[in-house]
């Protein structure tokens, strides 16, 4: 699905998005490489490689085969979303009725359902020409849990010996923690994008050094490069989304 997004995005991507980081980072090739090595679960890294040789651009008018073929895809992608979502509860559930045992928190198979009930319904309102989608108040308190949790899950990865880190990650999860909050409470939508701002670009530079730390085996943790790879790349995205 994603090699066929990619495939139909040539020349159409705004600028602002190829530049983001959130499609791939100076990290992202290495870590594959380096997360399937560990894992020996085999990741097509030419996908990344397509994402690399991207080009903006943009269309005055959709060809109507184009927008076929987005459509397609569209119908595609909710029918395995479902199915993803399916699975990803029915392992949750497994988990929280100790039937199931597994290495990951139970807190970060919530935090990816999540995830991707938000892709569904950004995918369903795509489908129904409901371009509008999220306000940006509901934008904030979304991401600014995404990146607490992160906080939470780096803090929880880490081995015991890397204190610094930890208490770094600690302060990103209780600063977050306090956005969400106020996120919630507060009318100034206008002050709280600038302060969700200013945390998450911190947050990012602290990722950028950890994704380093980790694919350059100088970082104690159980952390797979791939998955310090792709918080990045959300705090990223999440940046984007509040310059917008």
């Amino acid at each position: 699905m994603l090699r066929r997004a990619i495939c139909l995005s040539g020349g159409l991507l705004d600028r602002c998005v190829l530049n983001s980081g959130e499609l791939i980072t100076e990290f992202s090739a290495n870590a594959e490489r380096q997360t399937q090595h560990f894992t020996g679960i085999r990741i097509d890294q030419s996908i990344t490689r397509m994402e690399e040789r991207l080009r903006c651009g943009s269309l005055c008018c959709v060809p109507p085969a184009l927008w076929r073929q987005v459509r397609q895809l569209n119908r595609a992608v909710l029918r395995l979303l479902d199915g993803l979502i399916g699975f990803k509860e029915r392992i949750l559930k497994g988990v929280l009725d100790c039937r199931m045992f597994t290495m990951n928190y139970p807190l970060l198979i919530e935090h990816i359902i999540r995830e991707a009930n938000l892709y569904r319904t950004f995918v369903q309102d795509l489908e129904k020409g409901d371009l509008d989608g999220q306000t940006m108040r509901e934008t904030e308190i979304f991401w600014n849990q995404i990146m607490m949790e992160h906080a939470q899950f780096i803090r929880g990865l880490l081995d015991p010996t890397e204190d610094t880190l930890i208490r770094t990650s600690d302060t990103f999860a209780r600063e977050y923690a306090t956005l969400l909050a106020r996120a919630r409470e507060v009318n100034n939508a206008a002050l709280m994008r600038q302060e969700a701002l200013k945390e998450t670009l911190r947050f990012r530079k602290f990722k950028t050094a950890g994704a380093k730390g980790i694919t350059d085996c100088k970082i104690r943790s159980v952390i797979l490069p791939l998955l310090a790879d792709h918080v990045l790349r959300e705090a990223n995205h999440y940046i984007r989304l509040l310059n917008a």
